[in-house]
């Protein structure tokens, strides 16, 4: 009987599970498929992208353990192959997005092959070494346009036929590209591949004495959360028509990781949340100059101290004591 009551427990928690993802992933789609009558489309899909890079990087944070300060360099070097490729090649706007992907994925394979050798502090240095070595080749190549970037992308055709000139076809590319990014990524959380991340998190000794081997685990993360974070970054070069250095520099791999913490380290929605907030912070305080690091860094420390678990963490642990 004990065994049967524990069965159905179970099941009755997975149950909860999947309808309160199922309600949130609606109430997202709603957020943004009526969005635009609000609120600015072009701030909706720059949330969009960096929704995007956050969830790419939480897969490889809140699931596989691994404190990355470089992703900046996967999010700037596969915008400015998508622009490159687009304005000067004159690729179709997918091609170019698949381009820069492909940039992602061969740059993230090759900077995680040296830094999963290392763990902690140390993954996270040599990360952000790697990322300073791609920012400076960025302001020496000729194809970058140093300081000035590379300006005046076109958006082009998609598949030779939606003129992405309009910003309601712009909108839905954005919108179909970022929900596919964000199933693959609850699938691949959901997997049998991301409960192996989740073990070498919780203790990577003992998934090895599983028989598991956690550095080409860790090392696949690594290139799908680099491929994720540049197509991200090809998205926002067509979106801005624009390829800069800002997106390369180490600041933006900060503001990835306030971003995740701030929506909810180790939850499916929480980065989108995360981006959400700090680009509106950004945003709607710009007139407020140089204060609004220092509004940020404010809010920041607040919600760190009140809301440990991230905004969508706390309102889930929030529920489960209310249910309770």
């Amino acid at each position: 009987m004990t065994a049967a009551a524990d069965t159905l427990t179970d099941r009755a928690a997975t149950a909860r599970f999947v309808r309160g993802h199922r309600i949130a992933f609606g109430l997202m789609f709603a957020f943004f498929a009526l969005g635009p009558a609000f609120i600015y489309p072009v701030f909706l899909m720059k949330v969009m992208c960096f929704g995007l890079y956050a969830c790419a990087f939480n897969l490889l944070l809140g699931f596989a353990g691994l404190l990355s300060f470089g992703h900046a360099m996967f999010l700037g070097m596969a915008g400015y192959v998508a622009a490159h490729a687009a304005k000067v090649w004159g690729w179709t706007p997918e091609l170019a997005i698949l381009a820069g992907a492909a940039t992602a994925c061969g740059l993230g394979f090759a900077s995680g092959f040296i830094a999963i050798r290392r763990q902690g502090i140390y993954f996270a240095m040599i990360t952000l070494a790697l990322a300073q070595m791609v920012y400076f080749f960025c302001v020496q190549a000729p194809f970058t346009g140093g300081e000035d970037g590379i300006q005046a992308v076109p958006r082009g055709r998609l598949f030779g036929i939606v003129d992405l000139s309009d910003v309601r076809a712009m909108y839905a590319t954005v919108c179909v590209i970022f929900f596919a990014g964000f199933v693959l990524i609850y699938r691949i959380i959901h997997s049998p591949f991301g409960q192996v991340l989740k073990a070498i998190r919780e203790n990577e000794a003992r998934a090895i004495s599983l028989g598991y081997d956690a550095d080409r685990y860790k090392l696949i993360a690594f290139v799908l959360s680099a491929t994720l974070s540049g197509v991200a970054g090809a998205m926002n070069a067509l979106v801005f028509q624009l390829a800069a250095l800002n997106a390369v520099y180490w600041t933006m791999s900060g503001e990835v990781v306030l971003m995740t913490l701030l929506g909810g380290l180790g939850t499916v929605f929480g980065p989108v949340v995360g981006a959400l907030v700090v680009l509106a912070m950004e945003n709607y305080l710009a007139q407020l100059g140089a204060w609004v690091t220092i509004v940020q860094g404010a809010i920041f420390v607040v919600c760190v101290l009140t809301f440990r678990r991230g905004i969508v963490g706390e309102l889930v642990a929030l529920l489960n004591r209310a249910r309770t």
